[in-house]
């Protein structure tokens, strides 16, 4: 038990760097998708719109730029998303297609209590 609370202590703050670049990544290729991908939303419809911000606030986690408000951001779309698109088809989140909107609200809120860490670019 000792050893691993030395192990965590040593590496949290690497551990934490791969976490945020891995939600900023995904969330930006998730934006990146809807805008640019096979199935590309419309500028101007509310799908284009949610590209356009989870493109923007994922490079803004991914790179460490103004994490906290970039995060609750993204905390924001995901609520919007879920209730938009999920919430009203099944009552559990993998019922419903919306455990990957969960999944980013919890990941955005420990990005909003962390911050951006050690390595950024404020």
């Amino acid at each position: 038990m000792g050893y691993c609370n030395k192990w965590n202590e040593k590496y949290a703050e690497y551990h934490y760097f791969v976490f945020r670049v891995l939600v900023g990544l995904m969330f930006f290729l998730h934006g990146f998708g809807k805008l640019f991908g096979a199935k590309a939303m419309p500028l101007m419809s509310l799908m284009g719109l949610a590209g356009v911000l989870e493109l923007l606030i994922g490079l803004g986690v991914l790179v460490g730029f103004l994490t906290r408000l970039a995060a609750f951001g993204g905390a924001i779309v995901m609520v919007v998303a879920y209730f938009k698109v999920h919430a009203f088809n099944a009552l559990s989140p993998l019922a419903n297609g919306g455990e990957l909107a969960v999944l980013y609200f919890v990941g955005f809120l420990v990005l909003m209590a962390y911050g951006n860490g050690k390595w950024n670019l404020e």
